[in-house]
């Protein structure tokens, strides 16, 4: 439960139809199971205390006295349980019968909430036994005399965790156009059970799915669905006991279908707490009409399970990352058509280094000019060796523009910078930060008079990942008139490039490409050693692919630095904690120094959910001070 992790389950436990005593034995033995894995909630199916398949049984007094029986025994097998369950059980209550879900905690009913939208149609005739949920809150009497709420319109909060609220619903709610859920969500709810009896027919299981993922999306919360299975009645239909867990529309985990099973994963109440305040399209809470009831849980660290990527820039499914590759070049190649086309420019200049980035802003310029109908030769690739420059890197350059058919202009800045360093008075044996940014600055001022010359504009080559560690120097790389890459972080950058040489029918392209992407990430701003890159961005800065990590789950999810901590331990176990624990602090004091680097960013498209443009995606004072994310990383025990 700590950093907002609460583990949950959903189970199809073994039952008898009408063998309520077996069926109550059933679900103890899967709430063991559960809470052995560490859960603290579980939810089962509709109606598992009887089955719900008893049709006219239900009619029967000794059907619904073992039911309340069967309950009973539930409670009494899963009184020691640190956990909240859910189980199907109908119930009686002014002269009708109401298909309900009872909320158990250690040995205890909270309450019981009845199902608000009941079928008839097809093998389906609830209407025919039980009734629908009325509206308001009613108390009835319970097993040793307490009186237990009875509604819809019941959430149960966590002491210990009072963003965990859960609610429930039951199976055909779901398939309603305004599900009870909806309205237990604006109330405040971020995890709603669904007990569920859905048969089993072709192409079910993936409507089910993708009505489970969805609500969860539009809710903004967990959702916890258990379906009946092996056990019902088979006279009419086959339940399959698909199971499954999601998480603000993304599906956790389910079981197989065809066998009765259970399934667990965590949901992070403190994330979809967060999503909900930062989304102005969510309401505050509404909790009018609703009895709102407390419970206890031993607070203690939920041990993950989930799957966490360590780059979650990056689509794991690899028909995904293609499509998301290519999506992104349309945003970048649409966005400098329309810069382009607006500003009446006659060319696009860019620097080119011989990596990474500078060689995907080139790629999008290509797709722009194609876009514009415009020949490649309108973009001016200018290449600018320096002390640190590499033969590999210069010789990648000029392959590069060669491959792609645009003009290669090559100008050397040695003589430029050294005449600067004299009139500055700046050695040129001191390889300090004035050395290495005096010759950014210069391929800045560059670029900018090339474009002045030709009628152009600059496009920027700086990513997502830079931008965020303030790795670009002032009024140098830092500054165009275009950035096509600023939303891209460098683990993405990476990935384009290759999908760029994958697809490529030119030989050329694709060897330079491949030769780039092998090349170490660096500004090559110190001279080389034995004609090797000296000065390599990874072992100054740390892991891109840990920084990429911090940054999303940091902006993203504003989560808090130790919770990020803990995540990356999990995504990451190739590395030491104390190397991510370093890496972690610098991001941390670069991120709050360097701000004012982004306060003034050029204008470039965004591709995704996390950005830093100061226009709308990231507005932070220059001066705000990183010591309360510090304090809350160095708490970590």
């Amino acid at each position: 439960m700590k950093d907002g992790w609460i583990k949950a389950a959903v189970a199809t436990p073994d039952i008898r139809v009408a063998d309520c005593m077996f069926n109550a034995h059933s679900a103890a033995v899967c709430a063991q199971q559960a809470a052995e894995a560490g859960a603290r909630i579980l939810v089962l199916p509709e109606l598992c205390i009887t089955g719900y398949t008893c049709g006219d049984l239900f009619s029967q007094p000794v059907l619904l006295d073992g039911a309340m029986e069967g309950l009973e025994i539930l409670c009494r097998e899963t009184a020691k349980l640190d956990m909240v369950l859910f189980a199907g059980v109908p119930v009686r209550c002014q002269g009708k019968l109401y298909n309900c879900a009872a909320v158990l905690h250690q040995g205890h009913i909270l309450a019981y909430i009845p199902k608000t939208f009941l079928p008839n149609y097809g093998e389906f005739y609830e209407c025919r036994q039980f009734t629908p949920a009325f509206s308001g809150i009613m108390k009835i009497p319970g097993p040793n005399g307490e009186m237990i709420p009875m509604g819809t319109n019941i959430l149960l909060r966590c002491r210990e965790m009072p963003e965990l609220i859960l609610a429930a619903e039951i199976c055909e709610d779901l398939w309603a156009p305004c599900p009870p859920s909806v309205r237990h969500a604006c109330a405040g709810a971020t995890v709603i059970a669904n007990l569920s009896a859905s048969d089993e027919t072709v192409g079910k299981s993936q409507y089910r799915q993708d009505l489970v993922t969805g609500q969860s999306a539009r809710l903004v919360c967990g959702y916890l669905y258990a379906d009946a299975g092996e056990g019902e009645s088979t006279t009419d239909m086959v339940f399959a006991g698909h199971d499954l867990i999601a998480e603000n529309g993304v599906l956790l985990v389910q079981t197989e279908r065809y066998g009765n099973h259970i399934a667990i994963s965590e949901i992070d109440i403190s994330r979809l707490a967060g999503e909900r305040r930062r989304l102005t399209t969510f309401p505050p809470l509404d909790q009018t009409d609703y009895l709102l009831l407390d419970f206890s849980l031993e607070l203690a660290q939920t041990k993950l399970t989930r799957p966490i990527p360590a780059l979650p820039f990056i689509p794991g499914d690899p028909a995904q990352r293609e499509s998301c590759c290519e999506n992104i070049l349309h945003i970048q190649s649409y966005g400098l058509k329309k810069r382009l086309s607006h500003s009446q420019a006659k060319t696009a200049v860019i620097g080119i280094s011989g990596g990474l980035d500078s060689a995907l802003a080139l790629l999008a310029a290509v797709r722009a000019m194609e876009l514009l109908k415009r020949p490649r030769t309108d973009i001016i690739a200018v290449t600018m060796p320096c002390f640190g420059t590499t033969a590999r890197t210069y010789g990648n350059a000029e392959r590069l523009a060669e491959a792609l058919g645009t003009t290669l202009r090559s100008i050397d800045i040695k003589a430029a910078v050294d005449q600067h360093f004299e009139d500055i008075g700046h050695s040129m044996e001191t390889h300090d930060v004035t050395y290495e940014n005096a010759q950014a600055r210069e391929r800045t001022q560059v670029l900018m008079d090339i474009a002045n010359q030709t009628g152009g504009l600059v496009i920027g080559t700086g990513d997502l990942s830079e931008l965020a560690l303030g790795w670009a120097t002032y009024n140098g790389d830092h500054m165009s008139m275009y950035g096509v890459n600023a939303s891209i972080p460098k683990t993405l950058v990476r990935h384009l490039v290759a999908y760029e040489a994958d697809i490529s029918n030119n030989d050329l392209l694709q060897t330079v490409l491949r030769d780039i992407l092998d090349t170490p990430v660096s500004p090559e701003l110190l001279p080389p050693k034995q004609g090797e890159i000296q000065q390599k961005t990874e072992d100054l800065v740390g892991p891109y692919e840990l920084h990429d990590f911090f940054l999303y789950h940091f902006i993203r999810w504003s989560c808090p630095p130790s919770k990020i901590y803990r995540m990356a331990r999990y995504a990451f176990p190739e590395y030491e904690d104390q190397v991510i624990l370093k890496w972690l602090q610098i991001f941390c004091r670069r991120f709050f120094q360097q701000q004012f680097k982004r306060s003034c960013l050029p204008d470039g498209p965004k591709v995704g959910s996390v950005s830093l443009s100061p226009r709308g995606d990231w507005r932070m004072p220059s001066d705000a001070m990183a010591d309360l994310w510090l304090k809350d990383l160095n708490s970590i025990a």
